[in-house]
């Protein structure tokens, strides 16, 4: 199990200082002259990034497919909100809803958070202990169901087991 922690923490760090190297060099528009700067500026991104955010496990394939997912769900989002803001009947019934997450507490429930927001008529209000509050435009629609689906989406990606609380 120690082995499998060094090997994430190295290909964590490696992936970091390839992606820090990119961002510098994109930056600076590939400027030699820069990286007398840029690469003391890289590793300290990579300390920096690595002391504040630890390694985790991500499965990639799950990560690639959950793309469209995001997109889908975000323009759909925008486009119910302008409906209903610009609907002359205002065709809302507002709530706010709680729903307990599944996920471990940290960068899996932060991104379920940041996720329902854009699901269409949600805006994360609030998590607390495992707790996350919705308020939801429509209280006839099946949020609960969506916030689920969106859950297990958000447990591939980080290649995780949901848990009950």
């Amino acid at each position: 199990m120690a082995l499998k922690a060094i090997t994430a923490s190295w290909t964590s760090i490696v992936f970091r200082s390839l992606m820090f190297l990119l961002i510098w060099w994109v930056l600076t528009d590939g400027s030699a002259a820069s990286w007398g700067i840029g690469l003391p500026a890289v590793l300290l991104a990579v300390i920096s990034s690595s002391a504040l955010l630890p390694p985790v496990h991500l499965s990639w394939l799950e990560c690639i497919k959950f793309i469209p997912f995001f997109l889908r769900h975000s323009i759909t989002g925008g486009l119910d909100v302008a409906w209903r803001a610009f609907h002359p009947r205002l065709p809302i019934t507002p709530d706010l809803i709680e729903y307990p997450l599944r996920l471990p507490e940290g960068l899996p429930s932060v991104l379920m958070v940041n996720i329902v927001n854009l699901l269409p008529g949600t805006l994360s209000a609030a998590l607390d202990q495992g707790l996350m509050k919705v308020h939801i435009l429509d209280s006839t629609n099946d949020v609960t169901g969506e916030l689920t689906s969106v859950e297990e989406k958000v447990a591939r990606v980080f290649g995780i087991t949901l848990v009950t609380r």
